[in-house]
Order: C-alpha cells, then structure tokens, then sequence
C-alpha cells in the first residue's frame, strides 16, 4: 500500500478545495443542520458546518468525492472547527470526539473507494485542524494588552482530543492549517507529538500558515522567515501556505520559504481576493494561470485552493499540475 511520502516524492499532489464554499450551496437550513438528533438542541447551529458530518453525511461524502472526481490526492476532513475552543460557540463541546471521529470516517471510505477503482492513484485523507477563535499571542482587548482569552495547555488538550479522534477515524496525514497565531499552532504541534509518542504512531504532518495581508506577515506579526523557524523543530512533511490570499498574491512569500525549507512545500490560496460582496470571482482558468506560474518556478510539491474554490478550480490546477514535476527538496537548505 503506497504511502503519501511515497506519493510525494514521484509528482505533485493536488489537495482539495474549499468545503465551506461547497456546502452553501446546498442552502442548508437550520432544520438541516439539526437534523432529527438535534431537533430540540437548545441553540441556534445553522452555520456549524462540521455538524454536518453528523446530521447530513451524504452531503460531506458527495463533496469529497467531486474532489476526487476533480483529481484531487488528498481531501481534507470537514473538521475546521472541531475543538471544544470553536465549538463552545454552540454548546456542543461534548460532541468533539465524534464530530471528528464520523468526519475522518466519512472521507477515508470515499478516499478508500477511489483508491479501489484506480490504485494507480492512491488518494489520502488529511485531518483538518484549524486556528480555533481565539489567539495564544496577542489580546483581543486593545485596553487589556496583557489579557489572552486562551492559554497554551488550553489549547493543547483541546487539540489533543481532536487529534486523538482523527486519528481513530484513519486520516492518513494531520494538516495543521489556516495558522494566523503561531503559538497556537506550536500547541497543535505539542499535541500531535504527545499522541504520536503516546501510541507509538508516526502519522506525517503538514503546516500550512496564513500570510494575512500585504504586509508579508502573519496576523501575530510574524514574517515568512520567522514563521518557519516557530515551526521546524517538529518533523515535518510539508510546510506552507493558505487562505487569506489569491495565488498572485501569495506567490513571492512561497518563493521565500521555498528558498528556506528543506521540508515539502504546499499551497492552497483562496480564489483571488473577495470582491465588495465578499464572494470570490476568479475563475478555474485564471486560478490555473497563476498556479502554473508557482509549477514553473519550482515553488511547489502540494497544491489545492481554500475559500471560492470548487471541484472546477481543482480540475484546472489537476490538469496543469500533472505537466510539472515537485519541487526538488534539498535536505540540510
């Protein structure tokens, strides 16, 4: 059985793209996201979208496989928000472990069943982890500089739970993504490494960061560079970027950590920048110029799109992407 160390050394793998963007527009209802379980649940949960996993499994399976369908390798979890921090906003902190126990469930048998139908073309599933609501480094009160909302052993037993659930469902890779706080995510890290020693398990992990505007830094102040210094003390299988900006934009600060990392590189930008309406116009052909531009260059060994983009976006990046070879990955950079 072909592992994705395996697979990332021979080509390019091609994440997913947004679930977020997918599942509007299944116009879910509020009576949908509570389904026949959560019927009386006494708070409002349109929006919790890792519920979905829970009340609408076919929907979460459906966009997983027009992934796939698209030429994606990996899909990632429907488990953005699966800690006790988020999910405390509906009272459902209880619901954590199987919130991401189901969701891992859910996308390793459609990867499985790909896999089956094509094994020439193994596909993998990566457990989602996101930033949380709330940041370790900086206060949310500009009169407080001093106060945090969260501590890092917070953090950490609250990802280490998601970790143990992810894992227990069989995703095959832990992506540490969307990472706008840094300290946050070293308690991820922390996690990961406590359950790895813990089980006596090696499961790869990937790190990707958000560079939040044209500043070049994250939103805790951090530059490309010191970035990847916070993170490179864990063995990691690719580090990179995502969200926040489009492809164009993104480009030089991965040319930065491409220079810098001897770690795989990964990106999946948003579909350009939003437009006044907050919704994202750019187009699968004009995504794919721009991501060939990154191929060309040598930037890249994982690629996929976050916010506004569709199984159409991924097609396009599938298909230029199959063209290039990874990027060569030069150990002790």
């Amino acid at each position: 059985m072909s592992t994705i160390l395996n697979e990332i050394q021979q080509r390019i793998l091609v994440l997913d793209g947004a679930m977020g963007t997918m599942l509007q527009r299944y116009n879910f209802s509020e009576e949908d996201f509570r389904g026949e379980r959560f019927k009386n649940y006494p708070t409002p949960l349109k929006g919790n979208n890792d519920l979905l996993s829970i009340t609408q499994p076919e929907a979460i399976a459906e966009v997983h496989r027009k992934y796939f369908d698209a030429g994606a390798d990996i899909v990632e979890t429907n488990t953005f928000s699966g800690t006790t921090i988020a999910m405390a906003d509906y009272q459902m902190e209880d619901l954590v472990y199987e919130l991401n126990y189901e969701s891992a469930k859910i996308a390793k048998k459609v990867a499985d069943e790909f896999t089956k139908a094509n094994p020439e073309k193994p596909r993998f599933v990566a457990g989602s982890i996101g930033p949380t609501n709330k940041t370790a480094s900086m206060s949310p009160d500009v009169n407080k500089p001093d106060y945090r909302a969260i501590t890092f052993e917070e953090l950490r037993v609250a990802y280490k739970e998601q970790v143990e659930a992810l894992i227990d469902g069989g995703v095959d890779v832990l992506l540490v993504e969307t990472i706008f706080d840094t300290l946050n995510a070293k308690a991820a890290l922390f996690a990961i490494e406590e359950v790895k020693e813990e089980r006596g398990v090696n499961i790869p992990i990937m790190v990707s960061g958000t560079i939040t505007d044209a500043s070049g830094r994250t939103l805790s102040g951090q530059t490309v560079e010191a970035f990847l210094t916070s993170v490179s003390h864990v063995p990691l299988l690719s580090v990179g970027f995502n969200c926040a900006l489009g492809a164009k934009q993104l480009q030089p600060y991965l040319q930065r950590l491409s220079n810098r990392t001897s770690f795989y590189t990964s990106a999946h930008p948003n579909a350009g920048l939003p437009n006044a309406f907050g919704e994202y116009d750019q187009s699968p052909e004009e995504m794919q110029v721009l991501i060939e531009a990154y191929l060309k260059d040598g930037l890249i060994n994982v690629i996929g799109g976050c916010c506004g983009t569709t199984p159409g976006h991924i097609r396009a990046i599938a298909e230029v992407a199959k063209n290039y070879k990874p990027r060569r990955v030069v150990v002790g950079v």
